[in-house]
């Protein structure tokens, strides 16, 4: 066994591998950008190499100036005396080019061979490969030729929908779904200009787009001496953009059989290239009426996969620790018969995006980063019934930058059925409170507990099936906002009397009642409300319609109950101060919301001065503009295109106009709010 690795990532999985190597007495060593300088997984390493180029355009914090420098990993690990690296999953687990480097500088990659992740990582070859092995293939295009008019004639000829892949791809990246030949060649030219940005490599292979489809993958694991497990299916098949949002083990309505058929056809593609360490295949599963499923291969994904704790929680293994027993050169730690599932798990991807605007990426501080009670990251010996488990690799006052993915930890439920892990997930969910930045909690809720999702009526599909249901949902109402902002504030406030009569804050009047008028803005919405000081000392709230007795208590949890209008709840509660005033976060086991206090003294006004403006709607790269000046554009129409977060964010018109000046240039990288753009009206 290894003394010593490195592990060449970031973020929670960075993180996860230090875990298990502290539980098995090996050391880490941790790389990192000048944004990462304080991240959480370095201080989670025994030591920490600075690989960023400091003089670059991005001041050695983009992935091509940090993490995705394996000569200076390679080094770092050299220097600190590694025996091995780990990958982790994403920037170099699947480059053959670094595995090889590292197998040529004598160290360990803990992962499979050079030879498998090149014939794994381009589709379109793997696809030949599998057809070969004997695995299902979904109709499309593979070849070569990359031309065009060919690709566009092969969409016609396997018929419309078809999808798009970048050959080179992952992760979503590079992939887009037409519905129609018209719309072929602008999702050729962004499907190839995201795969060029991404992997290096534009290729792409052309595939039927297959109806009411399930993502459902196996894990697999191979070792040295040609052993070869499957440890059952994950159902991802809840998906926004090609990524996915929420994972599952073992997949509803999976039969025995189906199970020995996939995992069979998986470890026959394991075998076709001499699979070492963990890895993925994943299937497109074709749901036809009477409940029959036809799987397809669709990739093999040669590294760990972000939902690899959901296998964990099923079977009670430690994932991390197998690929570093394998990697060492030890056999595969059980053989198939010896594997169980018990329970159900389901993991949540938290991300710093905007559901409500398109999922747009999201940055920011997290001012407030709280977690629900939870587990370590794995149980091992198959008693993690119950458990809830978070993996993250950010802490509280840490700030989450343009330059990496957008998701911020994974959150993890096991139940002893799927009823149970819901139920739990959501309970998690509630009290995981977030504020600072845009994320994705109550969408993630909203999920959960949709019609579809709650009876297993699962396809790739299942978000804009149930956009009713998912977007721009108002949970609490005005009234419960209104009243749990009070609460808060007038706990605040008595919290600074002291004996000094003259310091209470109860607003007594020798003659008349006393009353403040607060001008609240909820959901974009002018709220107006009453507070009156009765002379019984007791708190007449009214807002808008709603009215009655406002009465409060702090719990020993940090929670409120507050009672008003015939309804109580308990409410979790942050303030911070704006420049209009003040902002109050409320977090209830219903839902969260957010209410802004308007001060009147605070307020400007300022949108005549945004009149004609476009702005960058987050942190980016300019990627390209659609207009150039004196162009008259429709409302709508598609005006430039941002990178950010390894997405790419097409930016429309908001009315008819004429473009009068293009601000920046493509390359160009912007702050949130800088202005792209001017119209004329």
């Amino acid at each position: 066994m290894f003394d010593k690795i490195l592990i060449a990532n970031r973020g929670e999985i960075a993180c996860r591998v230090a875990a298990t190597c502290a539980r098995m007495g090996i050391r880490t060593v941790a790389v990192y950008s000048s944004a990462d300088a304080q991240a959480k997984h370095v201080a989670a390493c025994d030591e920490a190499i600075f690989i960023g180029v400091k003089d670059s355009d991005s001041g050695g914090n983009a992935p091509k100036d940090s993490y995705l420098r394996w000569q200076a990993i390679i080094a770092a690990a050299q220097a600190t005396g590694a025996q091995a690296i780990h990958p982790g999953y994403g920037f170099l687990s699947e480059n053959e080019e670094f595995a090889q480097a590292c197998a040529d500088a004598g160290l360990v990659f803990i992962g499979p061979p050079p030879s498998a992740i090149k014939a794994m990582g381009l589709k379109a070859e793997s696809k030949q490969l599998m057809e070969k092995a004997g695995v299902p293939l979904v109709p499309g295009y593979h070849g070569a030729n990359q031309d065009a008019a060919l690709l566009k004639k092969e969409a016609t000829r396997i018929g419309y929908p078809v999808l798009i892949k970048a050959s080179a791809g992952g992760g979503g990246k590079g992939m887009r779904a037409v519905d129609s030949a018209e719309d072929f060649d602008a999702a050729l030219l962004s499907c190839k200009r995201e795969a060029i940005n991404s992997f290096g490599d534009d290729a792409v292979l052309i595939e039927k787009y297959v109806q009411r489809p399930r993502h459902i993958e196996i894990q697999v694991f191979g070792d040295a001496h040609g052993n070869y497990v499957y440890l059952f299916e994950r159902d991802c098949s809840v998906q926004r953009r090609h990524q996915k949002v929420l994972e599952e083990a073992p997949a509803p309505g999976m039969t025995q059989a189906l199970r020995e058929q996939m995992g069979a056809a998986a470890v026959a593609a394991a075998r076709a290239v001499q699979y070492q360490g963990a890895g993925t295949v994943e299937f497109i599963v074709e749901q036809k009426p009477g409940g029959e499923m036809n799987f397809f291969f669709m990739e093999m994904n040669t590294r760990l996969q972000v939902e690899h704790p959901v296998t964990e929680a099923i079977t009670g293994l430690d994932l991390v620790e197998w690929q570093l027993r394998v990697a060492s050169g030890e056999k595969l730690p059980l053989q198939q018969e010896q594997l169980r599932i018990s329970g159900h798990a389901i993991e949540a991807r938290i991300c710093a995006e905007n559901p409500d605007n398109n999922f747009l990426p999201a940055t920011g501080t997290l001012q407030v980063y709280a977690k629900p009670a939870h587990s370590a990251f794995v149980q091992p010996g198959n008693d993690s019934a119950g458990v809830v488990r978070f993996d993250d690799g950010v802490r509280q006052g840490d700030a989450i930058s343009p330059f990496y993915d957008s998701m911020i930890a994974k959150l993890i439920v096991h139940g002893a059925s799927r009823a149970e892990a819901l139920a739990k997930l959501d309970k998690a969910l509630a009290q995981t409170h977030i504020v600072g930045l845009h994320t994705n909690m109550q969408f993630l809720r909203h999920v959960v507990t949709s019609p579809s999702f709650a009876q297993a009526n699962l396809d790739t599909g299942l978000i804009p099936r149930e956009a009713a249901v998912l977007f721009h949902q108002k949970k609490l109402s005005a009234a419960q906002a209104a009243a749990s902002h009070m609460a808060h504030t007038l706990l605040g406030e008595r919290s600074t009397e002291t004996a000094d009569p003259f310091s209470r804050r109860d607003g007594w009047r020798a003659f008349g009642t006393h009353t403040r008028r607060l001008h609240l803005q909820w959901h974009e919405q002018d709220v107006h409300a009453e507070l009156s000081y009765l002379h019984d000392g007791a708190l007449h709230l009214k807002v808008d319609q709603a009215q009655g007795v406002l009465s409060f208590a702090r719990q020993g949890n940090g929670a409120v109950t507050v009672d008003f209008a015939g309804q109580r709840w308990d409410a979790h509660c942050y303030a911070f101060p704006t420049a209009q005033g003040t902002e109050t976060h409320i977090f209830t086991a219903a839902a969260a919301t957010v209410i802004a206090a308007i001060d009147p003294f605070l307020q400007t006004a300022d949108a005549a001065a945004s009149t004609g403006r476009l702005s960058a709607p987050m942190p980016g790269k300019v990627v390209s503009f659609a207009v150039k000046p004196g162009d008259v554009v429709k409302a709508g129409q598609a005006l430039a295109v941002m990178e950010a977060m390894k997405m790419e964010h097409t930016i429309a018109a908001p009315k008819d106009g004429t473009v009068a000046e293009l601000l920046y240039t493509p390359g160009d990288q912007v702050v949130e709010g800088a202005e792209l753009l001017t119209l004329e009206a």
